[in-house]
């Protein structure tokens, strides 16, 4: 548990905001310098990115996010207005350049390779695809000639050579730029980069290795992290979508009511260029008249200097159609000759009455031959007021649509770059106030072992130590949890108290049971507490040795050591006389005192039927013992003539400790063995009696139990 907690000085909160400013800023810098530096040179490459990189390898996300935010204005504002339109690149190249170094993945040749493939798809390709959507391929750059060889020779689009190509410069641009990055963060010393790794703890800190564990643990369905991505997801989108919806739908609305404004004025000036009086002079004379060339030369001079007119003419509006007086040429569309009439359109039905009539009508949208297109027409009058005929201007609609998808693709970058920066902070802020308090809570209670009073007590002091001040319900929570844990841990203690008085007082019963049964063949009671002591020795043997260690568990050693005094209860239903009887059993009288076994095992079958839950424990292995401790390694033993590891391990571990005790021991029907004696009997009995590793193990520590049958008990030594 003390891996949890980790020492750490704690910085002011202005000095954390100082330097947070400083690497949002140094980045930025960069950033410019690179673009700057690449826009006066001319070069194919940008290194607009190595600001950004930086600042996520040193700072994380959210300074990496606010890089790329502040950068592309900055160079909007100063070299290219366009840059605004990039901003989502920069954006996810921070996220992934953050996510990838936090990882370590950095550090390796082969993240590296993948950071470089992944940016350039996101510079080259995303970034391709976004200057597709807002200018279009003209193939008039460098890459022409490259471009040009993907179209003829492989066959491919326009649009997938761009992209190739411009995946193909990027791999370049990402691995010069994120290699002069890596070099920055490597040559600053490791205080430096440590400094500007902000925390914002709301309890004491945890360890990097904690902090990975408690995130290696999965909850049952949706993290809590993963609730709150999705909920600040869905509303961020709802609202981002409609808000940019609307904000389309208003700017386009806007761009042409602002051309409309723009293309009446000039049509007021085409109207003005023309002399209403000449207009059938004009359509008489055509071309040849030297006053009609020097209008239809200033009516194209008007066309071109107009960024949003497509078609500049002058009608002689007539029943029977348009009548031509002047229609300047395009680049794609030759001007209709003069004197030529031209059927009206359906979309101008409404507005032929007015037309004849010399009448002012309202700007038309229309979408027919020429087109989706805006349409003024101004009145051209002679001398006497009257209208001779219309000049009109056209402007394609679609040229406004997309300066208006030129707009919203910077509005949409723009919404992206802060919907990413406001998740960050959003998920940062709930790390720190809420995920990483309730994880930490539930990391340090599953390190308690169930009903463990030390564990208990580790955990109710490192609940105290983790000090969480968040100020809210998390805080609340902890408190009640603190509290509820200090509660539990005296309530354990408690049990654990009475738990041991009840064990001692089990103990001994089962001793004074034993010395009771024991006293009925006049001996002092000595044998059941040292045939115990055998059986703690062997044991303890046994595990250093390495013998039966699966086994041989701390459990089960404990309830053999208190059971062991039981393994002659079934004596009880033996009779005085044979128990006391000075000389040798007849067969009958030795197959009643046989009995002893099955009857020690009735006994404690009784026992356990009246206790709930005691075949589990101690009880159990007590009934072993009484049932088999002389049963043989051979299979010759009794009551039931199992062999080798047929027998219970307790009972064969009973059997060495009750042999030997039985013979260095003073019976009514004889003298006790010497101690070498006895030593040579269990030597020799071993494989034939014993298991032979336990008897191996008892043999080793031979001078201990020397001392064991030396030691005298007194009635009121449990040990």
């Amino acid at each position: 548990m003390g891996e949890l907690l980790r020492k750490q000085k704690t910085r002011p909160a202005y000095e954390k905001i100082v330097v947070f400013i400083g690497l949002v800023a140094a980045g930025v810098i960069l950033n410019t310098i690179g673009a700057y530096a690449t826009d006066i040179a001319g070069s194919l490459f940008y290194f607009d990115v190595i600001g950004t990189l930086v600042a996520s390898m040193l700072g994380g996300m959210i300074p990496g996010i606010m890089v790329a935010l502040i950068s592309p204005i900055i160079t909007a504002a100063t070299t290219d207005p366009m840059a605004i339109s990039y901003m989502m690149v920069g954006v996810i190249i921070a996220i992934i350049t953050s996510a990838m170094y936090e990882k370590g993945m950095l550090e390796k040749p082969q993240g590296i390779f993948c950071a470089i493939l992944i940016d350039a798809a996101l510079g080259g390709i995303l970034g391709g695809i976004i200057t597709w959507f807002v200018y279009g391929f003209d193939g008039e750059n460098a890459s022409s000639n490259v471009v040009n060889v993907l179209v003829t020779g492989a066959g491919l689009s326009l649009f997938a050579s761009e992209i190739i190509w411009a995946f193909l410069v990027d791999i370049v641009d990402k691995a010069i730029s994120l290699l002069i990055a890596l070099l920055i963060v490597h040559l600053l010393p490791e205080k430096i980069r440590k400094m500007f790794k902000i925390h914002a703890w709301k309890q004491a800190p945890l360890t990097t290795a904690a902090i990975k564990e408690m995130r290696k643990k999965r909850s049952r369905q949706y993290s809590l992290r993963i609730k709150l991505i999705t909920l600040l997801t869905c509303a961020s989108a709802i609202i981002g979508i409609s808000a940019i919806y609307i904000c389309y739908v208003m700017y386009f609305n806007s761009t042409v009511d602002r051309q409309k404004l723009y293309t009446m004025g000039t049509a007021r000036i085409v109207a003005g260029m023309v002399d209403g009086n000449k207009i059938d002079e004009y359509l008489s004379g055509g071309k040849d008249n030297p006053e009609y060339q020097r209008v239809e030369n200033n009516l194209r001079k008007i066309r071109e200097s107009s960024p949003f007119a497509e078609y500049v003419y002058v009608y002689k509006i007539q029943p029977d159609g348009c009548h031509v007086v002047f229609d300047i040429s395009t680049e794609d569309v030759e001007g209709t000759p003069v004197g030529e009439v031209i059927e009206f359109d359906e979309s101008f039905a409404e507005y032929i009455p007015t037309l004849l009539e010399g009448g002012r009508i309202e700007p038309i949208i229309s979408d027919d031959t020429f087109g989706w297109l805006l349409t003024i027409y101004e009145p051209v009058f002679n001398s006497q007021g009257e209208v001779t005929a219309y000049a009109g201007v056209d402007v394609l609609m679609d040229s406004l649509r997309a300066e208006s998808r030129r707009y919203i693709i910077r509005v949409i970058s723009m919404f992206l770059g802060v919907f990413a920066l406001t998740l960050a902070i959003g998920l940062y802020l709930a790390e720190y106030q809420v995920i990483l308090p309730l994880n930490t809570m539930a990391y340090t209670a599953s390190m308690v072992s169930e009903n463990d009073v030390n564990s208990m007590e580790e955990m109710a002091e490192l609940f105290h130590q983790l000090s969480i001040y968040t100020g809210d319900e998390t805080e609340n929570l902890y408190k009640a949890f603190s509290y509820m844990t200090d509660e539990n841990l005296e309530y354990l203690m408690d049990i654990r108290k009475k738990n041991e008085t009840i064990s001692r007082m089990q103990d001994a019963l089962i001793l004074v049971l034993a010395d009771m049964v024991e006293s009925r063949d006049k001996n002092t009671g000595d044998h059941v507490k040292k045939t115990a002591e055998y059986v703690k020795i062997i044991m303890n043997e046994m595990v250093k040795e390495g013998i039966y260690t699966e086994q041989l568990t701390d459990k089960f050693r404990s309830d053999v050591y208190r059971s062991a005094p039981l393994h002659d209860i079934g004596k009880i239903s033996v009779s005085d006389a044979i128990l006391n009887k000075n000389g040798k059993l007849t067969d009958e009288e030795f197959a009643l005192m046989q009995g002893h076994t099955t009857a020690g095992a009735e006994i404690l079958d009784k026992v356990m039927d009246t206790v709930p839950g005691s075949d589990e424990g101690y009880l159990q292995e007590a009934r072993r013992m009484a049932l088999y401790h002389h049963e043989k390694w051979n299979g010759k033993g009794y009551p039931t003539g199992l062999a080798g590891e047929e027998i219970p391990l307790s009972a064969r571990i009973m059997a060495v400790a009750d042999v030997f005790d039985a013979l260095v021991s003073t019976r009514s029907y004889k003298k006790g063995f010497p101690f070498e004696k006895a030593i040579g009997i269990i030597e020799e009995s071993s494989g034939s009696h014993f298991d032979p590793q336990v008897a191996g193990a008892f043999l080793n520590v031979q001078d201990e139990a020397r001392r064991i049958m030396n030691r005298q008990y007194h009635d009121d030594d449990n040990a």
